[in-house]
């Protein structure tokens, strides 16, 4: 196979991947996570400060389910997710512990989680997604509205899902291999290059329903994809400063985070109020 496994289709014109020292900004999910324990420990001490009674947070509406990028599992996911509890969202798992086989399989795991969600909260459901979680949960969004009120994608390169970094095509490309030798599970040829890989792509791109909110977080720091494919066009962008990794844990982005899903949850009120 050559240096980028997946198909040419998934490269659009205006796009390309980071160069290689780029991911040398990746580093700084040292001082990200660093951020975080800082954050977190004075926040601790705020609450600690206050009567009890006032120590929790109003509860949001709507659920959210946060979905992990490639490779990753929702362990990836688990400081943002503590934060936003603590901001008053009920949050969920997406049950993905490693997001490496069919993204269609995956996209069908998805949406078969957020039903659950959904009719156990009897409320639509919002989705924060992590690079690959970010275009699973756009796929999703376009194709059951009647279960998403709103994403939020964090480096999810869905304009160009192949400008990325070769080292993320070498462990696409292992995978591939690993599929070919009968190892079950993990993508194969045709969910990176053929078919399937272009359906996800085509549902990817579709137009976003109107009653879903939808917001793009995307960083020119980022050193594993093309920032500049994170940026949807149907969608709110807010930038960061982060590295690709970093998005997922660092305090300042979570904030943003935070903001996207309370506008949304706030913009689907004023919708059904203006019905």
């Amino acid at each position: 196979m050559s240096d980028n496994p997946l198909g040419s289709f998934l490269m659009p014109d205006g796009f390309g991947r980071p160069p290689l020292a780029a991911v040398l900004r990746e580093g700084s999910v040292a001082a990200e996570a660093g951020r975080y324990v800082l954050r977190a420990r004075d926040e601790r001490r705020s609450r600690r400060a206050r009567p009890y009674t006032d120590r929790s947070a109003a509860r949001a509406v709507e659920p959210v389910i946060l979905v992990p990028g490639f490779m990753a599992g929702d362990g990836s996911l688990t400081l943002m997710a503590r934060t936003l509890r603590a901001g008053g969202f009920r949050t969920y798992r997406s049950h993905i512990h490693a997001n490496v086989g069919c993204t269609a399989n995956a996209a069908a795991q998805l949406e078969s989680r957020l039903e659950a969600i959904a009719l156990r909260r009897g409320t639509r459901v919002q989705i924060v997604g992590h690079s690959l979680g970010g275009m699973l949960a756009r796929g999703v969004a376009v194709r059951r509205p009647d279960l998403v009120s709103g994403i939020v994608t964090l480096g999810s390169p869905m304009l160009a899902p192949a400008a990325h970094h070769v080292a993320l095509s070498w462990g696409v490309d292992t995978l591939v291999r690993l599929s070919k030798a009968g190892v079950p599970g993990l993508m194969a040829e045709d969910c990176v290059a053929g078919d399937c890989a272009r359906l996800s792509f085509d549902e990817s791109r579709a137009p976003m329903p109107a009653d879903v909110g939808f917001t793009a977080i995307y960083s020119r720091r980022d050193g594993i994809v093309d920032w500049r494919a994170c940026i949807d066009p149907l969608a709110v962008p807010v930038e960061v400063t982060a590295s690709h990794v970093g998005m997922a844990l660092d305090p300042r982005v979570i904030d943003h985070v935070t903001a996207a899903l309370r506008r949304q949850i706030d913009s689907g009120q004023q919708r059904l109020r203006i019905a």
